[in-house]
């Protein structure tokens, strides 16, 4: 099986905005708003760190 540096990310993100949502926040609605924040913040991450790079590689 392979999987690409980006579908790595997505699924780091992925489980880790889970993880963040149920430990951070307490009730479920305030769970879920945070997991998706954080979801969003990586996959942002991802992007920025990969315009970087290819702004370096350049």
């Amino acid at each position: 099986m392979s999987v690409s540096h980006f579908s790595a990310a997505l699924l780091f993100a992925l489980f880790a905005s889970i993880v963040f949502g149920i430990t951070q926040r307490s009730l479920p609605r305030e769970q879920i708003r945070y997991g998706l924040y954080c979801f969003a913040m990586f996959v942002g991450g991802v992007f920025v760190a990969g315009w970087v790079m290819w702004l370096l590689r350049r």
